[in-house]
């Protein structure tokens, strides 16, 4: 006994030395063409890439973007002693393979087993024909029907109340961004999804963003086991409480049920409001029928429809912030479409300073505002979307032996990550200036071939009539831009993450003038540790009206 505690600790590290030697030892060697995978910058004897997994995010996405910018698309060996055989892909040829090969490449136990806890059996973590019952589901609810009434109802009412909210903002030092965006794509979810008034701060968000980040750093922490035995208490409580509000959205929409079902065809705005809201929980219920399963669903689809936009936003006007020319350019093809509708309409006033109170001509009615009649602005978007991918992270496992189309053989059970924050930064893609800000390479001239977009030096020498000729292209193919996923996985709410933008980004910027609110750099703002991107700390800004000459 008096052995033990004089060497326990010696003990204790060979025991847990011997049982990383044993999982190296056993653990398959992935070849491409009969030869090994060569490996990331970094990487040490015994501890793989452990180390390099425990950094703070940022500093774990700057480390995947150097080694695609030392290996571009070689597919590299991943060593973590608690990860089963792994490789980091970054060919879109690859990625195009394990879209097309859903059933192949699942989530699989390595996914599962860590996010279980906060998305159980939601679509997030769901396989095969249970996956296909909830797609179904999100798919009728991000009907064409529904997302008008979002555009033309709900969308205009909840900016016009951030709106009023910035305005007095003016007052303040600083406002947060992040949490206007979030609020807005809170209460959009909360009312079209659930018929329920959500909002950003409510409990269930705080705990939501915590279980997230938790969860994250389960991919990143190899004893992610050990460590929450100890310390995974308020990771617990906030599972617990997120949970509890997943049960109180089925509670509610069970209830509510028969009204919703007797209401006549709807005519006006609020009764068209009123008869879309709730409509996912519905179809959850009618494909799911179990309450827990349906709570774990309507739980991870509002992950997907508050956070993902919501951040988007934000990294779009912190790129903004960065590029004032981009704003010039937003104005000016708001200020273009106002000027064809003041030759539509010459009766309506012409704005000089834009409040809620005159919004009528913003109100130039919000739903012009559209991924066709504003381009340069959707490009913006786009283009922040590229830089600040929502999900910088993917992981999926293979159900079989397989190989990849560069000769990569993947045995059974091997999990395939790829990092779009790395993957959408590669010159090998998007050219040599493929870190810059730069929208026009998502627009291209109506006599141009389509998807060709514009280099730097083209979009200099473009004459005014050509500029406003252009129009929104992606130009990439879904692995080259996976930031909406591929394959049958395709993001659901891609118009809807679209329609939100085209309407907040030139409401603002033509509303507002924006100012750094932070101390330190203006290229200083990162992400903390979760399974999106959120910005650490917001997104602080001055705000000012602004006038109109």
């Amino acid at each position: 006994m008096g052995l033990l505690v004089e060497y326990g600790d010696y003990i204790l590290s060979g025991f847990v030395l011997a049982v990383i030697i044993r999982i190296f030892t056993s653990r398959k060697t992935i070849r491409r063409n009969g030869e090994a995978l060569r490996t990331p910058p970094g990487t040490l004897p015994l501890v793989g890439n452990s180390i390099k997994f425990l950094q703070p995010r940022w500093d774990l996405l700057d480390w995947f973007n150097k080694c695609q910018c030392q290996f571009g698309y070689e597919t590299l060996a991943l060593t973590v002693p608690t990860f089963p055989s792994a490789v980091l892909i970054q060919d879109p040829r690859n990625l195009e393979f394990v879209f097309k090969n859903e059933s192949l490449f699942t989530k699989g136990a390595f996914v599962k087993r860590r996010s279980w806890d906060l998305f159980g059996n939601g679509i997030i973590n769901a396989d095969g024909d249970f996956w296909k019952l909830q797609r179904k589901a999100g798919s009728a609810f991000l009907n064409t029907a529904n997302l008008k009434v979002l555009t033309d109802v709900l969308l205009p009412r909840y900016i016009s109340e951030s709106l009023d909210d910035l305005h007095l903002s003016t007052k303040r030092d600083t406002v947060d961004l992040q949490h206007v965006f979030h609020e807005i794509t809170t209460k959009l979810m909360g009312k079209m999804a659930y018929n329920m008034e959500m909002h950003a701060d409510d409990i269930f968000s705080q705990s939501f963003d915590f279980a997230s980040g938790a969860t994250a750093k389960r991919f990143q922490n190899p004893l992610w086991l050990v460590t929450e035995y100890f310390l995974g208490s308020e990771f617990r409580r906030s599972v617990s409480a997120v949970k509890e509000f997943g049960r109180h959205i089925v509670a509610n929409a069970v209830q509510g049920r028969e009204e919703q079902t007797a209401k006549d065809e709807p005519t006006d705005p609020d009764s068209k409001v009123d008869h879309i809201s709730g409509s996912l929980i519905r179809s959850l219920l009618d494909a799911l029928g179990d309450e827990q399963i349906v709570a774990d669903a309507a739980l991870n689809y509002l992950s997907a429809g508050r956070d993902t936009t919501g951040q988007a936003l934000t990294w779009t006007f912190y790129l903004l912030l960065q590029h004032p020319e981009a704003v010039t350019k937003i104005r000016a093809e708001v200020q273009d479409l106002l000027d064809q509708q003041m030759q539509q309409q010459p009766d309506s006033p012409s704005p000089t300073l834009i409040t809620s109170s005159n919004l009528p001509i913003l109100n130039a009615d919000l739903t012009l505002f559209t991924p066709q009649s504003l381009p340069y602005t959707t490009a913006a978007f786009h283009e922040a979307l590229r830089l600040y991918p929502p999900i910088p992270f993917e992981f999926r496992q293979a159900q079989a032996d397989t190989t990849l189309p560069d000769g990569t053989f993947l045995p059974r059970h091997s999990v395939v990550m790829w990092c779009l924050w790395a993957m959408q930064r590669s010159q090998s893609t998007w050219g040599y200036d493929a870190e810059d800000f730069r929208p026009e390479r998502f627009l291209v001239c109506d006599d141009e071939h389509q998807g060709q977009g514009q280099s730097q030096t083209q979009d200099d020498h473009l004459s005014e009539n050509k500029k406003n000729s252009r129009h929104f292209a992606v130009g990439k193919s879904t692995s080259e831009f996976p930031v909406f996923h591929g394959g049958v996985r395709t993001c659901l709410g891609r118009k809807m993450a679209e329609a939100i933008a085209v309407q907040v980004i030139p409401s603002v910027v033509w509303g507002f003038d924006l100012e750094q609110g932070w101390e330190g750099p203006l290229e200083g703002r990162r992400s903390h540790t979760s399974l999106t991107l959120p910005m650490e700390g917001g997104l602080p800004v001055k705000v000012r009206r602004r006038v109109v000459d």
